[in-house]
């Protein structure tokens, strides 16, 4: 096991098929928080309070049901191919698994989905 990558090993001719399984991209939405400037002031009353000021932050709700996370993908499949070089592996091929529908009960609204990679080694 590559981290989190499955490695499928053929040991006739030193071959290696690598799946890297692609994860679904992160959502979410923005937020208005307060942040503390580091500064105090003191009220009219002479109550000392913290300044503070509003920014909005990303703040992740869960993962998107139809949109994988290409760059991850991209980072997770060249980590794969150093690793495998190192081994005295060469690229012969990346293919691409899709499968799937979305919103199949819509005949005419049809989405494959890539569900990871596979890289094949000599």
């Amino acid at each position: 096991m590559l981290g989190g990558i499955s490695i499928l090993e053929k040991d006739a001719m030193n071959n290696k098929v690598v799946y890297v399984k692609a994860k679904f991209k992160p959502v979410g939405k923005y937020v208005t928080v307060d942040v503390s400037t580091g500064e105090k002031k003191r009220s009219l009353l002479g109550i000392e309070k913290e300044v503070t000021r509003k920014e909005q932050r990303w703040v992740q709700t869960g993962f998107s049901d139809r949109e994988i996370d290409g760059e991850l993908l991209a980072q997770e499949v060249q980590e794969a191919i150093v690793q495998l070089n190192k081994e005295g592996y060469e690229v012969v091929s990346i293919c691409a698994v899709t499968s799937g529908n979305y919103h199949w009960e819509k005949q005419d609204e049809h989405m494959n989905f890539t569900y990871g990679l596979v890289v094949c080694q000599l």
